[in-house]
């Protein structure tokens, strides 16, 4: 059947638009296609960007603090610490410092060349050895200033960073080096209360370390010392300063000392604390221990005469006195004029047994317990013979510290009150004021009777050279000869003075030591304690007593008619001038 012409256009229409259609689902197709890829490669590069480059930058801050983290031990702020009277002894100053993640250096050779510009005293080579290190950190300077920490950023490599640390500044310098002590730039106590204290200054950084040191008095024993040692061309000297009643130290130094901060590497002579790690034969300052000895035993022995005319001998030893008086003396004669061979008789007469146990019982014998780590332990003999117990009664064969010494001094004319020596006003951390004032150990009366001598020996015997008017200084000189491989040395002496005051009612012990002086013209060539140590305690007390405000004491005291026993006629003395 033949078909219209219509019916022909029409299906011709029908296909052209079939095919149209699928060329545009074919197209369709392709669009969506090629949406769908670029989605992926969108969704691939969040993905690398957002997760596996996030990952790998992750790992390296990860890696970058791990660095950070397993570096040494950095300085952190440690508590300030002051003197009585709130005078900035120690503080902590914050400061940035330099390391490097070896790792992270872009350019070793060119940064370590700009660094050995920047920091002229640092070696180039050991720079670039530290820049190269396989380790993730390490130090390149610490505590830098601003103006070079500004030059180092300049160089603009990403291998160096900087770390807030604290510089341990001492204000008062090597003033009080040996007491305060000195601390590393890691934060580490080494010496003196920086290190007897390392726990509390560290974990309550807040809470200042306040002292007993007057730091008014630690200067004026400091000058007074030096020019001694500078004056008699000596090896060494100390010197303390104590509150007989509280055992609070107002002054201690130990000269040669040291620059706290380390600018230059101290010496072991510097670093030596010879007021409590140092340990002395001191001589006839050990005769007031004998001659308390002998009182707390029998207090009628203060008549008793005891004949040095000639020198003592004892078995294969003999006992000579250093300016002999050649006559008979009462103790308070002995006393006053130093003789060894009076002292060993008291000694003899005192015992073995008592001597010891009186040694024992003022700590003599004992390491001292102080807040300090730098101690000496006393040396005694083992076994102690007979003839111990005469040398050991003017001071031979004992060796003890400063800080031992004066203690002892401190409790005998206290009135017989054990102290314990401190350096803190208060129990640290508490508020709690602690605890120096320990049993008694001598009598009153013992007490009273040491003080009168002590005067006596300052007034008109061996301690002239000390005394201070209107202030009733009372003390003892030591000179003993420094022990040596064949024997002792007569040409090394330790010469020192001990003294209290005021005398009739005392606030104050002073010890003072010079080791290995020379004799001068103006000392007729004695460098015996009388010419050294003695004058020096003088001239502290008296600046002591200015800066203090102390008044001077009237001298209403009476004269102590029983001292005033002397049966050798002429030679005989009217001790008038002894107060208690």
């Amino acid at each position: 059947m033949k078909r219209h012409p219509l019916h022909r256009l029409s299906l011709s229409i029908m296909g052209n638009r079939s095919s149209a259609l699928e060329n545009a689902r074919a197209r369709l197709v392709i669009l969506s296609a090629a949406f769908v890829l670029a989605y992926l490669v969108v969704a691939v590069r969040l993905f690398d960007l957002m997760i596996l480059q996030g990952f790998f930058l992750q790992t390296d801050m990860e890696e970058k603090i791990s660095a950070y983290q397993s570096a040494p031990t950095h300085s952190e702020r440690r508590a300030d610490i002051l003197d009585r009277n709130n005078v900035l002894l120690a503080t902590s100053l914050k400061t940035s410092s330099l390391y490097a993640d070896p790792k992270l250096v872009v350019d070793p050779v060119g940064t370590a060349k700009r660094l050995s510009e920047i920091f002229p005293e640092e070696s180039y080579d050991v720079l670039l050895q530290k820049l190269q290190k396989k380790g993730r950190f390490v130090w390149l300077k610490r505590n830098l200033v601003p103006d070079d920490q500004s030059e180092v950023m300049k160089i603009g490599d990403p291998g160096l960073a900087f770390r807030e640390e604290y510089k341990r500044v001492y204000p008062q310098g090597e003033l009080a080096a040996h007491l305060v002590g000195y601390a590393t730039q890691d934060n580490k106590g080494m010496a003196g209360l920086e290190r007897g204290f390392d726990s509390l200054l560290t974990k309550m950084p807040d809470n200042a370390l306040r002292l007993t040191l007057d730091i008014r008095v630690q200067h004026a024993l400091r000058q007074e010392i030096a020019a001694t040692i500078d004056k008699f061309s000596a090896k060494a000297g100390t010197g303390i300063i104590m509150d007989i009643n509280s055992g609070e130290v107002l002054a201690m130094t130990s000269l040669p000392d040291f620059d706290p901060h380390l600018n230059t590497m101290p010496d072991d002579q510097q670093l030596f604390n010879r007021a409590t790690l140092g340990v002395y034969e001191l001589g006839s300052v050990f005769k007031i221990f004998t001659t308390a000895a002998l009182l707390e035993k029998d207090e009628s022995a203060l008549s008793q005469t005891f004949d040095a005319r000639e020198p003592l001998k004892r078995g294969r030893f003999t006992i000579k006195d250093y300016h002999a008086e050649k006559r008979v003396m009462t103790v308070p004669e002995v006393f006053m004029v130093s003789s060894n061979i009076g002292t060993a008789l008291m000694g003899e007469e005192l015992g073995t047994e008592n001597m010891k146990a009186f040694y024992k019982k003022l700590g003599l014998f004992d390491k001292p317990d102080i807040a300090l780590k730098e101690v000496g332990s006393p040396l005694y003999p083992r076994p102690w013979r007979d003839i111990n117990t005469l040398t050991a009664s003017y001071g031979h064969g004992v060796a003890v510290s400063p800080m031992q010494l004066i203690t002892a001094v401190s409790t005998v004319s206290n009135g017989g009150y054990k102290l314990k020596p401190g350096f803190v006003l208060n129990e640290a951390g508490t508020g709690k004021k602690s605890e120096r004032v320990l049993e008694r150990l001598v009598s009153e009366e013992t007490s009273k009777v040491m003080r009168g001598l002590l005067r006596l020996v300052v007034t008109d015997g061996t301690g002239k050279n000390a005394d201070v008017e209107g202030y009733e200084v009372g003390g003892k000189t030591g000179t003993a000869e420094k022990p040596g491989i064949k024997g002792y040395d007569k040409d090394k002496l330790i010469s020192s003075f001990v003294g209290v005051f005021p005398a009739s009612s005392p606030e104050y012990a002073i010890f003072v030591v010079i080791d290995e002086p020379k004799g001068i013209k103006e000392s007729y060539g004695y460098a015996t304690a009388g010419w050294t140590a003695a004058p020096t305690a003088g001239r502290v007390v008296q600046r002591m007593a200015t800066i203090l405000g102390m008044p001077p004491v009237e001298a209403t005291a009476e004269p102590v008619e029983k001292l005033l026993v002397s049966q050798e006629g002429a030679q005989g003395l009217r001790l008038r001038n002894c107060r208690i």
